[in-house]
């Protein structure tokens, strides 16, 4: 059986409280060996280490998550990072980086009706408040990602990277680390062109459940010319369960659909996908 490793699970989450056990056996089943966790703030990095104490074949990553970055003490835990960042079973820094699809003016439009959304792109007090918001937490964002780069820079550790909808100020706070770290962009839902702009600057991609959605075109033209040595295969679950487990909860075992879905776009075969991945994985995390 083809052995894979999921690179990005969030086995802390609420989801799996009282079955790790189960999931962890089902991954087996499903010839899931290794499964890294991935920590997005104080308790869920602590929580991923102490899950990655407890099984041997998981290992943890610790880091404060873009979105998490204005919650209270969240700037002061990077002051902690260090130390979970020595862990003997963590293997990388992360999830870090940028997002602005959650910004506070994009979140306050969610929840109000189009009207609302309207002035508030209209120089509007409640608007320009907003802009401020926003701004601040652009700032504190890359305030987080420079310190979590240099961070993994000092301790010789690669990063795992989330990115939406900032691009090209991701990109601008990454290029100066170039031949210093690896990053890793999680969920990679680019194109080809980007995907292979990450691999020239030494980077990588994943590819999680959404490779196997109907709608997904555009991720699944990048599985296929994406480079054999360029790319990683995760879940990010709970989230994003691959075809047949669409809006179920996703885990571990998973991973295995996602491999197999990319053994066939790109007209190889699964062992194929699982020996370029793990060699891939075995490198970047330094297992």
């Amino acid at each position: 059986m083809a052995v894979l490793t999921d690179t990005h699970a969030h086995l802390d989450f609420p989801e799996f409280e009282g079955q790790l056990d189960a999931v962890i056996a089902r991954a087996r089943e499903a010839g899931v060996h290794r499964i890294i966790t991935i920590g997005i703030g104080r308790e869920s990095c602590r929580k991923s280490i102490a899950i990655a104490e407890k099984y041997d074949h998981v290992f943890a990553v610790v880091g404060l998550h873009p979105c998490n970055v204005l919650d209270p003490g969240a700037m002061d835990f990077l002051e902690e990072l260090p130390a979970l960042a020595r862990h003997p079973k963590v293997v990388a820094l992360g999830e870090t980086g940028m997002d602005y699809h959650h910004l506070p003016s994009r979140e306050l439009a969610g929840r109000k009706e189009e009207s609302v959304f309207t002035a508030l792109q209209a120089g509007t007090p409640e608007g320009m408040q907003a802009e401020i918001a926003d701004g601040a937490m652009k700032a504190a964002q890359a305030e987080a990602f420079k310190a979590q780069l240099d961070l993994a820079v000092e301790l010789g550790r690669n990063v795992v990277i989330h990115q939406r909808a900032a691009w090209d100020d991701t990109l601008d706070i990454l290029r100066p680390y170039t031949g210093k770290l690896r990053g890793v962009f999680h969920c990679f839902g680019g194109t080809p062109e980007a995907a292979e702009e990450l691999v020239t600057m030494g980077h990588l991609v994943s590819f999680t459940g959404i490779v196997t959605f109907k709608n997904a075109a555009l991720v699944q033209e990048t599985v296929q010319a994406v480079a054999p040595d360029g790319y990683m295969v995760e879940t990010d679950c709970p989230y994003l369960a691959p075809v047949p487990f669409r809006g179920k909860t996703c885990e571990p075992a998973h991973v295995r659909l996602i491999a197999e879905k990319i053994a066939a776009l790109r007209g190889v075969t699964l062992d194929q996908v699982a020996a370029d991945t793990e060699r891939t994985a075995e490198a970047f995390f330094k297992l």
